[in-house]
C-alpha cells in the first residue's frame, strides 16, 4: 500500500521531468520559451500548477515557496504560464493516468460512464465562443463544457474534452473519446444518461467491441424509442433489429420494420451521405417501473441471458458515480475557482485539476478502512479530507506515505445504504478574484 502511494507520487514527478527534457514540444515559441534559467522553471511550474488550490495566486505562491522573500511574483508566474500550451496539461493528464491507474471491474466488466458538466467562467460578452444569453435582454454569461469519461469502479477520469459553450456537442465528444481510447479490452460497458442516445454513438461503441447501456427518452417522447415501432406501455424487455440506410426505394418504404431511413441532416459516420450500403443496428430495450406510473427505458447491447432487467437497473444506478466525481472535482478539488480569465489559461487549469483528482483518488482507494468494533455501519474514506491530505503530500517533501495512510484512515464516514437527499439544483456563477479565501 505505502509502496504504491510512493509510486504514484514518483510517477507524477517523473512524468513532469520527462516533459521538461523536451519543453519545446509543449510551449508556444519552441526556440525561446523556457530556454533561460529562472526560479519558476518548467519542472517547478508544473509541480506548483497542479497543486494550486482555490486561494489567490499571491497566497498560493507564498505557500509554495514557504513564504520566502525570494517568492516568485504573480507577474512572473503569468509570464511563464503564457508560454505553455493547454495541450501540455492534457498530455500530462493522460500520461500520468495511464501509468498509475489499476482498473477495477464489476462482473469482469470495466464500467465507463460518460457525461458532461458546465463550468462558469469570467463574463466576457466579446468572446462569442463562450458567451451565451437566453433572451436579448438577458445579461448573459460565459461557459465552458467539460465532457468526461469516468471509470466508475476505479473512480478516476480516463479522458476528457473541453468545449466552448456555443460549440457544445456531447454526442461528438463522446464519440471522439470512444475512438481515441487506447483500451483494447473488449469487456467494457459504456454508460450514459438520457440525451446521449444516438445511433452514431451506438455504432461507434459496437465497432470498438464495447457493450453500452444508455438511458433513453421514454416511448411517449420524441426520442429514438418513439420512432422504432409500437412498443407496449408497460415494463418490457425487447430485442430490436433493423437496417439503417440513406436510400428511399420502394422496398425500403414498404418494409418500415426492416429498414430505417436516415436523412442527410442526421450524422452517422458509417453511412456517408449518398451511400448505398446498409448498417445493421441491433440492441435491446429494457423498460421498468421506477414509481407510480413512471418508467425508465434503457437501451443496451448486453444479451438478456447475461444480465436480467433487474441487473440492468442496478448497473445503470452505478452510473451515478460520475455525478459524484463531478461534485468532488468542482468543490473538493476546486475546479470552480479559476485563476485566469483567458480561455486557454482556464483549459490549463481544468486538465491540471483532473490530474490532481486522479492523484488523490488513486492514493485514497488503496487505503484500507476498517470499521470500528461493534459499529452499526461499514465505513468509508472522507474524500474531502483525503484530498487535503494528498495535496499536502504532493507539495511537501517531508510528508511520507506512512503519514498519508495514517491520516486518511483517521477521517472516515459511515455508509448508510438507501439514504436519500433531494438533488438541489441552482445556478452557479464564476467565483471572482476578489472573493477567494486567504
Amino acid at each position: 500500500m505505502r509502496d504504491h502511494i510512493s509510486f504514484v507520487k514518483q510517477t507524477l514527478s517523473e512524468s513532469i521531468k520527462e516533459m521538461s527534457t523536451v519543453p519545446w514540444l509543449f510551449v508556444k515559441n519552441p526556440e525561446s520559451d523556457f530556454s533561460r534559467k529562472r526560479k519558476l522553471d518548467f519542472d517547478t511550474f508544473f509541480h506548483f500548477f497542479i497543486s494550486m488550490e482555490g486561494r489567490s495566486l499571491g497566497t498560493e505562491l507564498l505557500d509554495h515557496f514557504d513564504f520566502s522573500p525570494e517568492t516568485v511574483t504573480v507577474s512572473a508566474f503569468n509570464q511563464q504560464r503564457s508560454k505553455i500550451l493547454p495541450e501540455a496539461f492534457d498530455y500530462l493528464f493522460h500520461t500520468f493516468t495511464e501509468a498509475t491507474i489499476r482498473p477495477k471491474t464489476w462482473r469482469n466488466y470495466r464500467l465507463l460512464a460518460c457525461d458532461g458538466s458546465d463550468l462558469n467562467i469570467h463574463r466576457n460578452p466579446d468572446d462569442k465562443n463562450t458567451y451565451y444569453r437566453s433572451t436579448p435582454t438577458d445579461k448573459g454569461f460565459n461557459q465552458l463544457h467539460l465532457n468526461a469519461l469516468y471509470d466508475v469502479c476505479s473512480r478516476t477520469y480516463v479522458d476528457a474534452i473541453v468545449q466552448n459553450r456555443n460549440d457544445e456537442n456531447e454526442f461528438r465528444a463522446c464519440v471522439q473519446m470512444i475512438d481515441r481510447t487506447t483500451m483494447t479490452d473488449k469487456n467494457v460497458i459504456l454508460m450514459a444518461d438520457r440525451g446521449y442516445e444516438s445511433y452514431n454513438l451506438f455504432a461507434h461503441a459496437q465497432e470498438k467491441k464495447w457493450k453500452f447501456l444508455i438511458r433513453a427518452k421514454d416511448i411517449h417522447s420524441n426520442g429514438i424509442l418513439s420512432g422504432i415501432g409500437k412498443l407496449p406501455d408497460e415494463s418490457f424487455d425487447k430485442e430490436i433489429s433493423f437496417l439503417l440506410t440513406r436510400r428511399q426505394t420502394k422496398e425500403i418504404k414498404s418494409n418500415p420494420q426492416k429498414y430505417k431511413f436516415m436523412p442527410t441532416c442526421q450524422v452517422f459516420d458509417y453511412l456517408p451521405i449518398g451511400s448505398k450500403e446498409t448498417y445493421l443496428m441491433k440492441f435491446r430495450v429494457v423498460r421498468f417501473l421506477i414509481g407510480e406510473n413512471s418508467y425508465e427505458s434503457i437501451i443496451t447491447n448486453i444479451p438478456s441471458e447475461e444480465f436480467s432487467p433487474d441487473v440492468i437497473k442496478s448497473l445503470y444506478h452505478m452510473r451515478w458515480g460520475i455525478e459524484t466525481g463531478f461534485r468532488e472535482l468542482k468543490y473538493a478539488i476546486g475546479l470552480t475557482n479559476f485563476h485566469a480569465k483567458k480561455v486557454d489559461y482556464i483549459k490549463q487549469e481544468i486538465y491540471a485539476r483532473l490530474t490532481l483528482y486522479n492523484f488523490c483518488e488513486i492514493i485514497t482507494t488503496c487505503v484500507v478502512i476498517e470499521s470500528p468494533k461493534k459499529a452499526r455501519h461499514s465505513y468509508q474514506v472522507n474524500f474531502t479530507m483525503a484530498i487535503s491530505i494528498c495535496k499536502r503530500y504532493l507539495k511537501c517533501i517531508n510528508v511520507t506515505s506512512l503519514d498519508v495512510v495514517t491520516l486518511i484512515q483517521k477521517y472516515i464516514l459511515p455508509i448508510r445504504p438507501g439514504r436519500q437527499d433531494p438533488r438541489k439544483v441552482k445556478s452557479q456563477t464564476a467565483v471572482g478574484f476578489l472573493y477567494r479565501v486567504a
